[in-house]
Formats: structure tokens, sequence, C-alpha cells
């Protein structure tokens, strides 16, 4: 039987959302994987203790094509009594001449288009059960399209030759989707990002989508060989927090909406 938030034999029952911040897009290159997406409940908390909030930023596009895009930075709940709750920042995009594959993180970033086809990265790194995020897709062959960043709900979509890279969706929590993939950049069609804040790829020399603030989603891959056009910086994260009791005090200044707390940047919380 599931207990609901709030204070239940003296203990304090807290239930929890944590989206780290996504991946930032690639050029000729993948989408920026969604930040790891990490929900419980039934999580114990100490009256009277602080807990620290840490909400992730998210990662640049790529400045070149020598490097992928970057990681986003993790969200963490940590305090008291508790195993520190943390998740990890979506990979970046990969970018094709960067030599290495999609960085892999909560999600991993899309693959970048190349000669042969490029994995995306690992999603769910490091490994956590259940899972917080999926694999990037893989980028085309003919080094014109790439892969879609995976997303909190679904890998992102391997790029063919006509582009198609989109992004992984993300997952639902209180009817908000959150932590989706973004898309991968192509000649043709450039990806779509993922339900959940992830941002679309672009096609030529346009320039690529964010990921949506405060999402976790993932940034867009940009095509980029005449070097114009950028890739996409991934979305920052979230922590949502309820006990079902209104707290003590906060810092960080999270929206409150009943007894629920959003954390749009990093603070604190005392129940």
């Amino acid at each position: 039987m599931q207990i609901l938030a709030g204070v239940h034999k003296g203990a304090i029952i807290a239930n929890y959302l944590v989206v780290a911040g996504g991946g930032g897009g690639g050029l000729v290159g993948g989408g920026g994987g969604a930040g790891g997406y990490r929900t419980a409940s039934n999580v114990v908390l100490t009256s009277g203790a602080t807990y620290t909030i840490t909400v992730g930023g998210g990662g640049a596009g790529a400045a070149s094509r020598s490097v992928a895009g970057s990681s986003g930075s993790n969200s963490e709940i940590s305090g008291t009594g508790i195993t520190t709750l943390t998740s990890a920042g979506g990979g970046g995009g990969g970018s094709n001449l960067s030599g290495s594959p999609a960085p892999s993180g909560g999600s991993g970033g899309g693959g970048h288009g190349s000669s042969a086809p490029n994995a995306g990265g690992s999603g769910n790194t490091p490994s956590t059960s259940p899972s917080q995020g999926n694999n990037g897709g893989t980028g085309d062959d003919t080094a014109t399209s790439g892969g879609g960043g995976g997303g909190a709900g679904a890998v992102g979509a391997n790029a063919d030759d006509n582009g198609n890279g989109n992004g992984g969706v993300g997952l639902e929590y209180l009817s908000v989707f959150y932590a989706g993939g973004g898309g991968g950049g192509s000649d043709t069609t450039a990806g779509t990002g993922g339900n959940g804040g992830g941002g679309a790829g672009a096609v030529g020399t346009a320039n690529a989508t964010a990921g949506s603030t405060n999402t976790g989603g993932g940034g867009g891959g940009a095509r980029n060989t005449s070097l114009t056009g950028n890739a996409a910086a991934g979305g920052s994260g979230v922590v949502i927090i309820d006990v079902g009791v209104v707290a003590t005090s906060t810092t960080g200044s999270p929206t409150l909406s009943g007894t629920k707390y959003t954390f749009t940047a990093s603070g604190s919380i005392t129940y």
C-alpha cells in the first residue's frame, strides 16, 4: 500500500522528482541527451533537518566540430538520514571531428554523422535502479545527420540518410513532461526534440533550438559544415519535493503550490 506524503507516526514522508541538466547538441551532430530523471515516494526525512537541493545546469552546445556538446550537470537532494539522491547530467551530442563517441549520462547524447554509423552515448550512467534515462541514437553513415539524444522515456532515434534523428520522449510527472532528448542536425530533415523540453535540431546553416529551461531537455544538434549555424545548449534541471506539510524554512526561492515545492535553482528546505 502506498503511503501518501505527510507526517506518519512521527516520520516525515516525502515524494520527489529530481531532473538533471540536459546535454548540449553537437555539430554535424547529435542531439544532447536529457538529464537524468528520478522520482520516488515514501522517502523518510528527519524533522528539523535541513536538506540541500542542487539544480543542475544544461550543457553548452559544441563550439566546434572537434568537440562534442558539453554534458549537463547533476541535480541532487542530500541531507540527514537519506542516501544522496542524484540524477546525472545528460550526455552531450557527438560532433563529427571529435574522434570519439557521444558522451554518456543520465540519457546519452546522439551520435554524429560520419562515414560510418557512429553510436550514441549510453543512458543511465552511472547505473541506477530504476533507470534514469536511455541511450542516444546512432548518426548516419553519410556524414550529414546526427542521431537523437536519449530521453527519460525512450531511446533517441537513429538518423537515416534523410536525417530524422528525433530526440527520445521524456516522462510525465504531475501532468508535465520532463527530460526529453534533443534532435539531431541534418542536411535534409532535422530531428525533432523529445516531448519533455528537448530542443529541435537544425537543417543546413540554421541554428538549433535549446532545451527548455527547468525540464532537463537536451539541446538540438546543428549541421554546420560551413561553420555557420550553432548547436544549442541543454535545458537546466528541476527538483520537486512534497511532504504534505508546509516547510518551516527554505532558501533558493522555490515556488509553492499547496505543499509542493519546485526548485528551479539550488537552495535548501527544512521541515
